[in-house]
């Protein structure tokens, strides 16, 4: 489970954290600028016109404060903090530290995308400033000047690196969303396509069953009974396999019966069978079994094409065949003698049972194919893979380790 003391990307901050970036600067400038110009004005320079130290002061607290707007209004707020800051420099005759007021609303309005307005804010300003102190006779060394216009492109670098940072954090989160977004659809498309496979061939079988029990019940009541001992073990096995493919929802739950594999394909070939319908199996593997994840698939791909059969062909027969067609493969066919594809009750509707079959080849590497057979009926083929990239990632012998 989550920590739930930590905040998914893309939430943004809490309210408590907002108000904290936007007052830090606030309070930050104003320490480093309002102490130092009072004590400058009231100590240092006592002898200065009491006007322009009290500009001076204003100036002082006016760029702090404006910092507040920034969020909302991060152009305007660097412009009028500029302005603050070019009129401090060229109006009062007190130095105190810089003006760091403009740092932190040249630093906000790049990250917020207000980067034109600072950077023509900031030019215009620090021109207005060269300007007047040249013709006004104030002495300003070129290192000075060097060092001031150093200081203000950092700014606007700080400013960038934080902005591209921010953007690429998003990113970030996004293709996070959509990994999980895809990682929850297709456990979704999986638990779907097993339930489907689970009980669309469990309750075929149940109705088949329950038919012959009804239609013998009279005439024949052991076989009726023995029909309905089927509706039962195949209710039980479904119910079971369910619990298994719903218990992957609940945190450290495990399924409670195994995976079905090969070694399950008589129990289910035989347990299609019913009256006036025959089943055969014919595995040709001579005791070789591929991954458990190709067992797996090859036994859904079986139960759902029985379904099938069963429940639209009106088949007398149905032959399952396993061979192993190469060193890598492992071919699957079910083979029926019923209506064929063209009836137009044949295929499940939606085709969703098709599209199953499908996807499951599809995820190992194989594939399958449904053909209608010259002499009547349908032919379903899977070639799937001997042994996945999964399995071949783990035991070399994990195909016979059931």
């Amino acid at each position: 489970m989550p920590d739930a003391g930590r905040r998914p990307w893309g939430e943004g901050p809490p309210w408590a954290t907002r108000r904290a970036r936007l007052i830090a600067p606030v309070v930050i400038a104003f320490l480093v600028q309002v102490p130092a110009s009072v004590w400058g004005a009231v100590r240092l320079h006592h002898g200065a016109p009491g006007g322009q130290a009290a500009l001076h002061v204003a100036l002082a607290v006016a760029g702090p404060l404006a910092l507040l707007g920034a969020r909302r209004f991060p152009g305007p707020v660097v412009a009028l903090v500029s302005a603050c800051a070019a009129l401090d420099v060229l109006t009062t005759p007190v130095f105190g530290p810089p003006y760091i007021a403009l740092v932190f609303a040249i630093i906000g309005a790049v990250v917020r995308g207000a980067a034109v307005w600072a950077a023509a804010s900031v030019a215009t300003a620090w021109a207005i400033v060269l300007l007047v102190a040249s013709f006004s006779g104030r002495e300003w060394r070129p290192p000075v000047v060097v060092a001031a216009t150093i200081g203000l492109a950092v700014c606007f670098g700080i400013g960038a690196f934080v902005r591209t940072r921010r953007a690429r954090f998003a990113a970030m989160h996004a293709e996070s969303a959509r990994q999980r977004q895809s990682v929850e659809e297709r456990e979704r498309v999986r638990i779907a396509r097993e339930l489907h496979d689970v009980l669309g061939h469990a309750l075929s079988q149940i109705s088949v069953q329950a038919g012959v029990g009804l239609h013998l019940f009279d005439r024949d009541p052991e076989q009726a009974r023995a029909a309905l001992a089927n509706v039962k073990e195949s209710s039980k096995r479904a119910l079971d396999e369910v619990r298994g493919v719903l218990g992957v929802l609940r945190d450290g739950e495990t399924p409670l019966t195994p995976e079905a594999g090969l070694g399950e394909l008589p129990g289910l070939v035989s347990g299609a069978a019913g009256p006036g319908f025959e089943t055969t199996l014919d595995d040709r593997l001579g005791g070789e079994l591929p991954d458990r994840s190709t067992q797996l698939a090859a036994y859904r791909i079986v139960q759902e094409a029985l379904t099938n059969v069963i429940r639209h062909s009106r088949a007398r027969r149905a032959e399952v065949v396993l061979e192993r067609s190469s060193e890598r493969m492992l071919t699957v066919r079910v083979v029926d003698d019923g209506r064929g594809l063209s009836a137009p009750d044949t295929i499940d509707g939606g085709h969703r049972g098709i599209l199953g079959m499908q996807e499951r080849a599809a995820l190992l590497g194989g594939s399958v194919t449904i053909t209608d057979r010259s002499g009547g009926g349908v032919e379903v083929v899977a070639v799937l893979p001997w042994r996945s990239a999964a399995g071949a990632a783990g035991a070399p012998n994990s195909g016979r380790n059931r």
